[in-house]
């Protein structure tokens, strides 16, 4: 037993557990009464679970006290169950335990869950049985008082609503017991942030300025200084409530990155497009606008630190829909105040009232040393010999949040000595002064490693990391990057200024483009100078061997075009690490040997397997990486031999590339090989033709390389994506014991695996997405390290059954495979969290019982397969969150659902059952509608037995679609659905919707065939966006009751053939957005109501509150019977397609296409108005009293809308 307080913060068995994460369950029993029976399955049921569970061994206990890690465990969890056995009450410690509960509960948020087993409440309530006599034994024991408070805790626990075995049975009572547990923990966020410290409060006043329960679009600004955890609280946010929006994007380390490069990952997130084109980031602002204007989004800006950043990726609210939410982080909000009038058109508009502010303060003192006790013990507080220490180093530290991490790993395992030199060194600097503080942690290193630090801040390289990880100055993240705080990188980069402030060419470190052009153009450099960036320059430069000759110890430099000029043959020579975008086909330069060379990036370039430079940069067997990328001349690769040492090979999107020269069977050293293009995998379905080169002694075709590859006995990571003519994956790939990570994603020839491919013990990752294979070979099973497999849209028809062997499994994609049955060895995979099985429709049958062996099992998607059944066991999978069964029309009964589940995707139903019992539920889609791919329609079915009550009770849900081709619904009242934001529904009458609730914001409406009552839509305050489609109605006339609503901006009319006319579209005041689209008989949306017994064709007038002034934008595709637009201002984007002849109020006929809006002059009044002109900025402008401009006016064209 550990004592409390004890020295050592590292524990054994359960204990070195909670010393990382806190329990949630605190089981108490007595071991000879029910180890063996419930006690036990019910730990192993709530582990398989994902809960965190103690479980407590009383006769095991010593002494008299609680103490120790079974103090920390009751005193931590959050939930107690006590199992009363028949001689319970026999044991002291489980009295003890339960008193401790008892005052827990009351002290703080705990909650009791008895099981009453062989016992019963009225035992436990000392009326009966043999509690009160063992308690009489106890008294005279253990004293009056103990047991006193020992008969007071077991009276309140026996008041407790809970469990008795002889109601359920065991099985039934454990799964009753976990569900219960499981609704608890899920009341409040768990998981995501458990590792954070002192992020909640700060996350509750951030979720307060997003406003959840809001329309609109919202921006919130998280600024402070750099290091205090902005994107920590953003990406906690963000993973908090990601789920509630339609789509959502996290874009990190804006400043850092292209725009463009941001604007590709905003698109590719929002609209699941694998690579979206754009050119310019004018090309990509409008795809943003355009694509993005009708999704519920939200979206992360981080270390945003110019204005152009906001103006091409988040410009205005009306580019997102209602309901979006946009949180930018920055040190500083200087950039968000617009320079000039903010009603200027060509200035991006910051409305205070869409932008709310908060500022990162520094950590509570608690909260700081609890972040600097974790990094410093391993444990959420000092150790008893240190506490004092502890808190002086906190307090001078101040509440940055990366100051703390990186001193307490610094002070990690180190001395007392260590502790207090360290503490001497921080007391000589002021308390706000971060970056001496920081500095301290750079002092300790040695002085290479403080070299690489400094290498770091320009150039990251990826040697002599390990301290620096360890102390927190780097991380690695995804795809084995290296990761840098801004505020570590500034540290650096100041160190580097500190050197010398007036001369930079004095400096070591020259990462200004400007400044280091200034230094070599004017022969300012010195020997001091090992760092230059010349790159992103207005004019190319040739950079001559005198700009170079004073640079005699230069190991890293970064060029963007220009050439070496001259007589290089004794510079250079200290050179490691050159990046050259766009590089010459030529060099000019004369007997250059980079001797030294251990990096060599080339990219953009239009160099050939000719090309001069390569003698130059391979001539010593210190190359480490060669990174070829766009490349787009190279025929074949360069001679290997002399980079025996080479570790990483990249030749990516290098299109012509057809040859590996045969000296890469020589890199014996070789860890990271890649080769790819991209687009196959897009376009695969097309005929491919690979023409095969023919082979030589000196080289070989890329196909070829999977039989020669046998040699690189190093590698761990083999990327071979996109690539024509690789047809197998030869015998030889078994000898690659050390592969971890293996992609042929997208080469489509491959058709067959060879068996040694067992042999890759040390595999985590296969790809074989995109590719001709039509079956594994069983010796797959062999890959028992094996975390991630896709093999979707492959031809496999079958796996084998040795995949049940990779117990590792996390994630496997079947996707688009031909897969007629899963083996039944599948359901063995008790560490598979994501079985994708879309689109596979040869799949078919019932999903056998055994599924429930896949204990932690989060989504299961087998949309569009022919499975008919799920078991009966499905609700025993406690960890699936995500269902999804759209569009199996194979479908028939739905059984009991594990109500753990948040997202349920149903259609083909013969019946829908009552979900009412999925507490937790947020997105829940039923359609009897299933979409035919060939030929891009939906084919409609019908459900016999609909009943719809009790979707009133799923008091969670946030998204509902039903769609449903018998659209005659019983009435609904879904008033109760307090969080629901967003209803798609087909209802023939409206009025069967008894009652909507007022958190709704969007509102969609399907096969309308009655007049819409408008009334019901008064309590509608938040909606925003109103949707009706394929409505069977000749006129809609909105009424005033819209016009009320403050939030309503948007308005979609779709598909409705028998439509003639809208009318009364003025009484929507708010209306940002109106499109109309494919209703073939429409002639006229009209601002003023419906006229009642006037007939004459005379145009009224239109008062200018008639018109709809906050419209921005009018789209009106396919209504070939339109003749009148509303009347509308000149500040709306109108879109007409295609180009359509229409009526304006006050402006006669105008033609209106995509492009452009000019006077239209009718035949017969062309030789009366030739003498006139008449030139219109934009449809709706008002022009001078005469109806015309001045001549020779600007007609600007219209923002087009492609389709």
């Amino acid at each position: 037993m550990e004592r409390l307080g004890g020295e050592s913060p590292h524990h054994d068995g359960q204990s070195s557990s909670s010393s990382r994460k806190d329990y949630e369950v605190f089981l108490n029993f007595r071991g000879p009464d029910t180890r063996l029976t419930i006690t036990d399955s019910l730990y192993a049921t709530m582990i398989r679970a994902g809960i965190r569970v103690f479980k407590d061994d009383e006769e095991l206990r010593v002494g008299e006290e609680i103490g120790g890690e079974l103090l920390r465990a009751i005193a931590n969890s959050k939930i107690y169950i006590p199992i009363f056995s028949k001689d319970y009450a026999s044991s002291k410690w489980c009295l003890r335990e339960l008193a401790y509960m008892v005052g827990c509960r009351k002290s703080d948020e705990k909650a009791i869950l008895p099981i009453f087993y062989e016992a019963e409440a009225s035992d436990v309530k000392l009326k009966t049985g043999s509690y009160g006599k063992a308690l009489q034994e106890h008294e005279r024991d253990s004293g009056e008082d103990a047991a006193k408070q020992w008969e007071e805790a077991l009276k309140e626990v026996a008041q407790i609503k809970g469990w008795n075995l002889k109601d359920h049975g065991q099985d039934k009572l454990i799964a009753l017991v976990v569900e219960e547990v499981l609704n608890k923990l899920r009341s409040t966020p768990r998981n995501w942030h458990d590792d954070l410290v002192g992020i909640h409060d700060q996350m509750e006043a951030v979720m307060d300025l997003l406003g959840q329960g809001t329309s609109g679009v919202r921006f919130v600004v998280i600024y402070g200084m750099g290091g205090i955890g902005k994107t920590t609280l953003a990406k906690a946010i963000f993973k908090c409530i990601s789920s509630q929006f339609q789509c959502s994007s996290f874009l990190l380390d804006i400043r850092a990155n292209s725009i463009v490069d941001q604007q590709k990952k905003l698109l590719c997130d929002i609209l699941d497009i694998r690579d979206p084109k754009v050119i310019d980031s004018n090309e990509g602002m409008n795809k943003i606008k355009e694509r993005l204007k009708d999704k519920k989004v939200i979206i992360v800006l981080d270390d945003m630190d110019k204005r152009e950043q906001l103006m091409k990726l988040a410009g205005k609210s009306s580019w997102f829909g209602s309901g979006s939410r946009i949180i930018i982080t920055t040190r500083n909000t200087y950039f968000l105040a617009p320079e000039t009038n903010p009603l200027d058109d060509n200035i991006v508009p910051v409305h205070h009232q869409d932008f709310f502010f908060y500022e990162m303060k520094e950590m509570q003192f608690d909260h700081a040393l609890q972040l600097f006790s974790k990094h410093s013990f391993q444990r959420d507080s000092p150790l008893h010999d240190y506490s004092s220490i502890s808190n002086e180093i906190v307090k001078i530290t101040g509440g940055l949040p990366l100051a703390l991490e990186v001193i307490g790993s610094l002070l990690h395992s180190k001395s007392k000595i260590t502790w207090k030199d360290t503490l001497k060194k921080l007391k000589k600097v002021p308390n706000q002064d971060v970056q001496k503080n920081l500095l301290i942690s750079y002092e300790e290193l040695e002085y290479e490693q403080q070299i690489f630090f400094l290498d770091l801040v320009i150039f990251f390289p990826k040697t002599g990391l390990r301290v620096l990880v360890h102390l927190s100055l780097i991380k690695f993240i995804e795809d084995d990057r290296l990761w840098m705080h801004d505020q570590l990188r500034d540290l650096g980069r100041e160190i580097v200024r500190q050197e010398c402030f007036q001369f930079p060419g004095n400096r070591s470190r020259l990462w200004c483009p400007t400044v280091a052009l200034d230094v070599i153009q004017n022969n300012l450099g010195t020997d001091n100078i090992v760092a230059l960036k010349l790159i992103r320059l207005a004019n190319l430069h040739d950079f001559t061997s005198s700009e170079f000759s004073r640079l005699r110890n230069l190991r890293f430099l970064e060029l963007d075009g220009g050439n070496f000029v001259g007589n290089f043959e004794s510079l250079l020579s200290k050179l490691t690490w050159l990046s050259w975008h766009h590089c010459p086909s030529e060099l000019h330069a004369i007997g250059l040997r980079l001797r030294n060379l251990a990096v060599l990036k080339l990219s953009e370039s239009t160099i050939t397997e000719d090309w001069n430079g390569w003698s130059s940069c391979m001539v010593n067997d210190n190359l480490k990486v060669i990174y070829l990328t766009r490349c787009t001349y190279l025929k074949r690769t360069p001679d290997f031999s002399k980079c025996v040492n080479l570790k990483k090979l990249i030749l990516k999107d290098c299109i012509r590339l057809e040859e590996i020269d045969s000296s890469i069977n020589q890199l014996g050293r070789l860890k990271y090989l890649e080769i790819g293009k991209e687009g196959w995998a897009s376009w695969m379905s097309s005929s491919v033709c690979f023409v095969e080169v023919k082979s030589s002694g000196d080289h070989f075709t890329i196909p070829r390389l999977l039989d020669k590859i046998g040699g690189l006995k190093s590698l761990s990571m083999l990327k071979l994506e996109n690539q024509g003519g690789v047809s197998g994956l030869q015998h030889s790939i078994g000898e690659l014991l050390g592969l971890k990570d293996l992609s042929l994603r997208g080469c489509p020839d491959l058709e067959k695996l060879s068996n040694s491919i067992g042999e890759l013990r040390s595999l985590l990752y296969l790809d074989l997405s995109y590719t001709r294979i039509s079956g594994l070979p069983d010796s797959i099973g062999r890959l028992e390290s094996l975390l991630k497999l896709n093999i979707s849209e492959t031809l496999i028809t079958e796996l084998p059954n040795s995949i049940g062997n990779l117990r590792r499994l996390k994630f496997m994609s079947l996707d688009g495979t031909k897969i007629r049955e899963l083996p039944k060895s599948i359901w063995t995979l008790e560490n598979l969290e994501e079985l994708i099985a879309r689109r596979c429709a040869n799949l078919k049958g019932e999903i056998p019982s055994e599924i429930v062996g896949l204990f932690q099992l989060k989504v299961l998607n087998l949309s569009q397969s022919k499975v008919c059944r799920l078991p009966m066991t499905i609700n025993q999978l406690y960890s699936l969150r995500e269902l999804v069964l759209s569009d199996c029309k194979w479908f028939q009964l739905l059984p009991d659902l594990p109500t753990s589940l948040t997202r349920l995707e149903l259609s083909s139903l013969q019946a829908i059952p009552d979900l009412s019992n999925l507490g937790n539920l947020l997105h829940l889609d039923i359609s009897d509608c299933s979409f035919k791919f060939g030929s891009l329609t939906y084919a409609q079915g019908r459900i016999p037995h609909l009943n719809l009550e009790w979707l009133g009770r799923v008091h969670k849900l946030q998204t509902l679609r039903l769609v449903l081709s018998d659209s005659n619904l019983p009435p609904i009242d879904l008033s109760s659905l307090s969080q629901l934001w967003s209803l798609e529904i087909t209802c023939t009458d409206p009025r069967s919707l008894t009652a909507l609730p007022s958190s709704l914001e969007i509102l969609s409406l399907q096969d309308v065939k009655t007049p819409l009552e408008w009334p019901m839509f008064s309590n509608l305050g938040n909606l925003s966006e109103f949707k009706l489609s394929r409505c069977l109605l000749r006129e809609i006339e909105f009424s005033d009751v819209l016009g009320q609503l403050e939030n309503l901006q948007r308005l979609q009319v779709r598909e409705c053939k028998q439509l003639v006319r809208l009318s009364n579209i003025s009484s929507l005041k708010e209306l940002r957005v109106l499109s109309v689209e494919y209703c073939p008989q429409l002639t006229e949306i009209e601002s003023q109501p419906s006229p009642v017994g006037d007939c004459s064709s005379t145009e009224r007038p239109i008062p200018d509150a008639l018109k709809l002034e906050k419209l921005q934008s009018l789209r009106v595709y396919y209504c070939h019977s339109l003749q009148k637009l509303p009347a509308i201002t000149n500040a709306c984007d109108v879109d007409v397609i295609p180009r359509k002849l229409v009526e304006r109020p006050g402006r006669g006929s105008v033609l209106a296409d995509g492009c452009s809006v000019t006077k239209h002059v009718e035949e017969e009044e062309e030789e009366e108005e030739e003498s006139k002109t008449y030139k219109r900025r934009a449809i709706g402008e008002t022009g001078p009293s005469t109806g015309t401009t001045t001549p020779g006016s600007p007609t600007p064209a219209l923002k087009s809308t492609k389709r």
